[in-house]
């Protein structure tokens, strides 16, 4: 019988690989994989011996889609992240409603897109009826978050669902790493990467500087995602049962209803800001409610949504024809190397597979055809301008022409 040395070792490997497939090649990652089975061995001692903590994290701005704050966590961390993921996700998974879609397996942003195409589909009865869309979104949802109220909510459904049948070896284990990364501050002791310019025009509710104490989430955290759809689970089951509403979907803080009855959807919307309130801490964002006849479609997760079609949004549009700019420019200043050009051919792939699963070919046509681009003297389109390849023979390092080494 495997001791629980021996289970969490094991367990740790597991999280380590899942850490690791993205983020190759980061300094952290690079770092830690120089000696990666020792480090594992002590962080395995660290957790036994209730001796981890955690290591400062990197904080900066990103500036798309939307202008953000992350908190990137050490290395170590992460593999601490998906160590808890991995444990406890098998349970909060049996308890999730159908219609939650971020960080989850057979989900995401097109499961999402589609559900809500579907709920349109239904409720107009094949477009022949009038039906209604409420689009709502929460206020500074990751600052806003309470860890007290979070952590009940997390045990709660440990408690409730076949954790036990999982994996009750490593309890003790779970609710010791679960005290650690909750309460975890990474704002004590992190390396500011950038300058304070970076940080203005973001609002100070977008930032985790701004937060009250045991409150607010790091944006860039998988624990983050997994619990912020965790502190929303009462509020989906109230939503499901309580106001018994059959056309609900809900990515992170961004939920869509659909209703035949308008007036109905308008009562809602305090309904739900009164839970929100009561039990959570949050309200709906004022200024971000959206109620539409169907007919007019609704933009949801990169993607417009209408009767009968789906398009992306204008924001993936713009971003992809921005992307392609400043890949041309930097190729003209620099010849690319074996590593940039696998980049520049994953960066746009990104958005071309996006692309390909709505009403696209036009755009897609115009952004890679309608001028000329550097990256098409390394590679090639397929026929559907659906996939960007490189060519094979300037895949080989030796291949000197390009300045490869």
């Amino acid at each position: 019988m495997k001791t629980e040395k021996t289970s969490l070792i094991e367990d740790l490997f597991v999280a380590y690989f899942d850490a690791r497939r993205n983020k190759r090649n980061t300094i952290n990652q690079l770092r830690f994989e120089i000696n990666f089975e020792h480090e594992l061995f002590l962080l395995r001692d660290d957790i036994m011996n209730c001796r981890y903590e955690a290591r400062p994290s990197i904080c900066f701005i990103v500036e798309n889609p939307v202008k953000r704050e992350v908190f990137a966590a050490d290395f170590r961390d992460r593999v601490v992240h998906h160590l808890l993921y991995n444990y406890m996700n098998p349970t909060f998974e049996e308890q999730f409603i159908e219609d939650s879609y971020s960080c989850r397996k057979n989900k995401g942003t097109l499961y999402g897109i589609k559900r809500v195409d579907s709920f349109i589909r239904q409720c107009s009865n094949n477009y022949t009826q009038n039906c209604y869309i409420l689009k709502l979104d929460l206020e500074s949802y990751f600052m806003s978050i309470n860890k007290v109220i979070m952590l009940k909510k997390i045990q709660k459904m440990l408690q409730y669902g076949n954790f036990a049948c999982n994996r009750n070896d490593m309890r003790e284990t779970v609710d010791y790493l679960l005290q650690k990364v909750v309460f975890n501050d990474p704002r004590e002791n992190c390396i500011i990467k950038g300058c304070r310019k970076d940080w203005e025009g973001l609002p100070s509710s977008k930032s985790l500087f701004n937060s009250n104490k045991d409150h607010g989430l790091p944006i860039g955290n998988l624990t983050s995602q997994l619990f912020s759809n965790v502190y929303l689970h009462d509020f989906d089951l109230f939503v499901k049962n309580e106001l018994h509403v059959k056309y609900y979907g809900r990515y992170v803080d961004d939920f869509v209803l659909v209703h035949n009855d308008r007036k109905h959807l308008k009562t809602l919307i305090v309904k739900m800001n009164t839970f929100l309130g009561n039990e959570l801490q949050l309200r709906i964002h004022p200024k971000k409610i959206y109620l539409q006849d169907y007919v007019k479609g609704v933009k949801f997760l990169g993607a417009v949504v209408k009767p009968g079609r789906i398009y992306v949004a204008n924001r993936t549009k713009h971003s992809l024809f921005r992307t392609l700019h400043e890949t041309d420019t930097n190729m003209k200043t620099m010849t690319p190397n074996v590593k940039s050009l696998q980049d520049t051919r994953a960066i746009i792939n990104s958005y071309l597979g996006i692309m390909s699963h709505f009403r696209t070919y036009n755009v897609r046509r115009k952004a890679l055809l309608g001028k000329p681009h550097e990256f098409l003297h390394y590679g090639y389109l397929d026929g559907n301008l659906q996939k960007f390849k490189i060519r094979k023979n300037l895949l080989n390092p030796t291949v000197s022409n390009y300045g490869f080494i």
